[in-house]
């Protein structure tokens, strides 16, 4: 059979990867793709040129034509367009949420709306188009406080403001400067959480769900947590911070509520459902965000853990049948590294010759993400450009062979974080209760 997996980056290129290892797939193609998969890393593979994510009617007769048995949807920008709607009505096979489902990330309010109404736990918000009541609103609550644009931002449209100075200039960039465009023509501002950032993945056919392994991720740009936030400067899997505790509370008060809320709302949620947590030292677990898609990089490790036929998954999620099906793991931890452009986030330079990598192995994986090939040579033509992932016996093991591999790359102006992981490894055990 054939695949389609849309998208260009390193999630679309490890699905990709994890596609092609189906012993029912002869192809899986990739549009637009990336160098890695024009140069054949996903195994099976072809890249489409000049196909954009959101040109949905290209897409889809790109499916028939190529007589595509099956779609995989990776970033939110074409499932928030409607692409899974226009799919189905032209009797096309498509993995991921409608449009009216997609709503969940492609509008913070409506997804803050949504868990109020639904008894699913998050931070106490207020949206706003109004800047001056926005401003009240700061003024109000006072800070730590989080601004956020109401719609897709590309990663780019959340304010974690550590004084009220911030979150008013954040107001006023989106609401009276329109930097976000109409993405930030309404800004949610909720309350700040303490704690520890997870990411919780499932598939979901509309009422049932399976878990997928539990993943970290790291979005300051340098070692330490420091400096900007990015869309992700490297991930492992699983996360330690998800208990066996936590993770049967996270589907208990947090994913089962939402699959079953949007049904109750008459939205059947099909598709890849990511629920962003903060979980705070009590270990409770709160909402940050929902994402309607796997997210990237947790992608990458996750998909190098997966030991089961991600096309059989899928096909159980479309079928509604996932409560018969379990997904086996690799035991050990995977770990990975992204490794950025020159400028990154604000101004990433582009074009620079990828000049060395490291050959793939069965234990560590180069995904693509920011490159092309040009005249035969791989550049780089995005801001996070490769995410090399590794599996180890335990974070340290797979950190340290991400690391060895990282070594081995070569183009200008490279950077990337050297403590991916580090939280994993300083973790205290929980304490032991007495008697």
């Amino acid at each position: 059979m054939k695949i389609l997996v849309i998208g260009s980056g390193g999630r679309e290129h490890a699905l990709a990867w994890r596609l092609a290892r189906s012993p029912r797939v002869t192809t899986v193609l990739v549009a637009p793709g990336n160098g890695g998969t024009a140069r054949g890393t996903t195994g099976p593979s072809a890249r489409i040129r000049n196909v954009s994510t959101t040109d949905i009617d290209a897409l889809a007769e790109l499916a028939t034509t190529m007589g595509v048995a099956l779609t995989v949807v990776g970033p939110e920008a074409p499932l928030a367009a409607g692409i899974v709607d226009v799919f189905r009505s032209r009797g096309l096979r498509i993995f991921g949420p409608t449009q009216a489902a997609a709503q969940l990330e492609s509008s913070k309010d409506f997804a803050k709306r949504f868990m109020k109404r639904h008894g699913i736990p998050t931070a106490e918000s207020e949206t706003f188009s109004d800047a001056a009541a926005a401003h009240d609103y700061v003024n109000r609550r006072g800070a730590p406080i989080v601004v956020k644009a109401d719609g897709l931002a590309a990663g780019k449209g959340v304010m974690v403001a550590q004084t009220s100075a911030e979150a008013h200039a954040a107001i006023d960039a989106m609401l009276v400067d329109n930097r976000m465009g109409d993405a930030g023509a309404r800004v949610v501002i909720e309350d700040f959480l303490d704690g520890e950032e997870a990411s919780f993945i499932v598939m979901s056919d509309g009422q049932h769900v399976l878990a997928l392994a539990s993943s970290q991720d790291h979005k300051r740009l340098r070692d330490g947590d420091a400096g900007p936030n990015t869309g992700g400067m490297g991930a492992y899997s699983p996360a330690p911070i998800v208990t066996p505790t936590i993770h049967a509370r996270v589907l208990r008060e947090i994913i089962l509520p939402t699959v079953q809320g949007m049904a109750a709302d008459g939205i059947q949620y099909t598709g890849f459902l990511y629920a962003g947590l903060m979980i705070d030292a009590k270990g409770s677990p709160s909402t940050l965000e929902f994402n309607c898609r796997m997210g990237d990089p947790e992608t990458q490790p996750i998909m190098l853990r997966l030991k089961s036929d991600l096309v059989d998954l899928i096909e159980h999620a479309l079928d509604g049948t996932l409560d018969e099906v379990e997904a086996e793991w690799d035991r050990r931890t995977a770990l990975g590294v992204v490794l950025a452009a020159a400028g990154y986030p604000d101004v990433p330079r582009r074009g620079d010759p990828v000049m060395a990598l490291p050959n793939d192995t069965e234990d560590c994986v180069v995904f693509h993400a920011g490159t092309q090939l040009v005249d035969g040579q791989l550049v780089t033509s995005g801001g996070r450009v490769l995410t090399v992932t590794a599996l180890g016996d335990s974070v340290r093991a797979a950190q340290r062979r991400a690391y060895d591999a990282v070594a081995q790359v070569r183009f200008a102006g490279q950077q990337y974080r050297t403590d991916i992981g580090h939280r994993a490894m300083n973790r205290r055990p929980p304490a032991t209760p007495r008697d």
